[in-house]
């Protein structure tokens, strides 16, 4: 059992992050908490594991949860023994083995004699066997570091395991054991996740915001169907509010009108009676007064009604207005645009694929590349980008503008501030307040545009991408996103999954996420 009750955290520059987090996780819970980039998921995971204090609140838990984070850099110094905190068990029960029964020993062990038998079994769970309990961490791959991390599940056998973006760095085949894993385990867990084929396992949804958590009881599936409902219900209180900014405008208009009217006629017929000067200037300062407060009384009537339009306008999912936006009149589809015949890379004297490879390209194809980690997916790419020359066969490109989007937005210059980098794709000319809309339509404001490009998240990034490629304008004929969704939250990779099927060109993928790939309508797939 977990209970987080009023929890709030502070940055060191007293910036607020969140506030007032409140929710339990009972046994055998297993629970999603979801939320836009930047709202505080992992912050609230370390505050959980004790890692990090909170500002104020209390948190009430039977034991000390399991925590799996998202980045493993503090580790690289520590042999994985040490990482997952059991290099003094297996020493001591080394130790005791050999004969050297001290107290100390005993006390380390703490009667955990199974502790050797269960690393054994889950380093084999999740494929590890060939690794030492005394490497480095440093000399493991992303994808290896975080099994390591998920075989400390099974060894140490917590009652509450947080996971924070525990599928990011796996291939398909580590993610097939995540997701078994999952389904498995009588452990509760917490998830932190952008991936929603392991968001649709669980069973209940935590959804984040600066002021608490809103619980939907169900799978993502169910969230988003959910969400879907609450955004047509604010739509239509967009309109609804719209329409009575509309008559209150009227109302004004119209009764402005009738009392200019009023006073006119009640001017004409005090001039005609004679009535005396002063009394005639009493008379016209109240009808002004009377015009002033009747004007009042329709503007703060208005001020309300557009206060609330624009509250419920900044609640409105913005992904609709987030495209490309390219120019698709010179597309073609079906001709050749990329051809392997018999291709093959050589590293270190030998092969990188066991078959050579062959195979056609086609403008408007949609196109998978998959394989598991260290099958030559990226070689692939830079094959076609060009960029390494084949050691055997023959390769023919025909694409006159091919477009590389990494998980990491390298197209974009860390040096440049957002509107400088903006202009670097300005090619045809676009006046500034052009550009400045078009940050606008992408979320990023006025008080945006003088940040550097490397203070960015991972969506503002994708966000900037996207809206360079807009006012560059120029149609790409291919463009290549490898693990594109990596570092996004749910919101972003929904726009960039509409950005997507907005464009016609030529669709490359690198992917582990299967339901992604769906949705932008892969065709095909090149599988090493």
């Amino acid at each position: 059992m977990l209970i987080l009750q009023n929890i709030s955290y502070q940055h060191e520059n007293k910036d607020m992050l969140f506030q007032n987090i409140s929710f339990s996780l009972n046994n055998h819970d297993k629970t999603a908490l979801i939320g836009n980039n930047g709202v505080g998921k992992s912050t609230l995971l370390k505050i959980i594991s004790g890692e990090l204090q909170p500002f104020s609140g209390q948190i009430n838990q039977n034991s000390k949860p399991y925590f799996v984070p998202q980045l493993f850099g503090q580790f690289n110094d520590l042999t994985i023994a040490e990482a997952l905190k059991i290099k003094e068990k297996l020493t001591s029960l080394k130790e005791i083995l050999e004969g050297i029964v001290t107290e100390e020993n005993l006390q380390l062990l703490n009667d955990d004699w199974t502790i050797e038998e269960r690393c054994n079994e889950a380093l084999s769970y999740w494929q590890l066997n060939d690794l030492d309990l005394n490497q480095k961490m440093e000399t493991l791959s992303g994808g290896q570091k975080t099994k390591v991390f998920l075989a400390g599940i099974m060894i140490h056998e917590p009652d509450v395991v947080l996971l924070d973006e525990p599928s990011n760095h796996l291939d398909f085949a580590g993610r097939t054991l995540l997701y078994d894993f999952i389904k498995s385990t009588s452990s509760s867990l917490l998830i932190v996740s952008h991936d929603r084929t392991l968001l649709n396992i669980l069973e209940k949804t935590f959804e984040m915001s600066r002021n608490g958590i809103s619980v939907y009881g169900g799978n993502y599936g169910f969230y988003s169907e959910q969400k879907k409902i609450e955004n047509n219900a604010l739509e239509q209180d967009v309109q609804s509010k719209e329409k009575a900014l509309k008559k209150a405008k009227e109302k004004e208009r119209e009764t402005i009108e009738r009392q200019n009217k009023l006073d006119s006629k009640g001017k004409k017929k005090q001039e005609k009676s004679g009535v005396a000067r002063i009394m005639m200037n009493t008379l016209r300062n109240k009808a002004e007064n009377s015009s002033s407060k009747l004007k009042d009384v329709h503007a703060e009537k208005i001020s309300g009604i557009s206060e609330d339009l624009r509250q419920l306008r900044s609640s409105l999912p913005a992904i609709d207005q987030m495209k490309f936006g390219f120019n698709n009149a010179s597309f073609h589809k079906g001709k050749i645009i990329f051809k392997a015949l018999e291709i093959n890379y050589k590293y270190n004297d030998h092969f990188l694929w066991k078959e050579n490879l062959s195979f056609e390209i086609l403008s408007g194809d949609r196109i998978a590349i998959k394989g598991q980690n260290g099958s030559g997916k990226t070689t692939l790419i830079k094959i076609i980008l060009g960029k390494l020359a084949v050691e055997q066969g023959n390769v023919t490109s025909l694409a006159k503008k091919t477009i590389y989007i990494d998980q990491d937005y390298s197209l974009l210059n860390q040096d440049l501030k957002i509107y400088e980098q903006a202009q670097v794709f300005n090619d045809c000319g676009l006046e500034e307040h052009e550009i400045k809309m078009r940050l606008n339509r992408f979320l990023f404001s006025r008080n945006d545009w003088d940040k550097p490009c490397n203070s960015l998240s991972g969506g503002e990034r994708m966000r900037l991408m996207i809206c360079c490629l807009t006012i560059s304008n120029e149609f790409p004929e291919v463009i290549i996103l490898d693990e594109p969704t990596n570092n996004l939250d749910i919101q972003n990779i929904e726009i960039l999954t509409a950005a997507i099927n907005e464009y016609q060109g030529t669709l490359l993928v690198i992917s582990h996420d299967q339901l992604f790939l769906e949705q932008i309508n892969i065709e095909k797939s090149i599988l090493l």
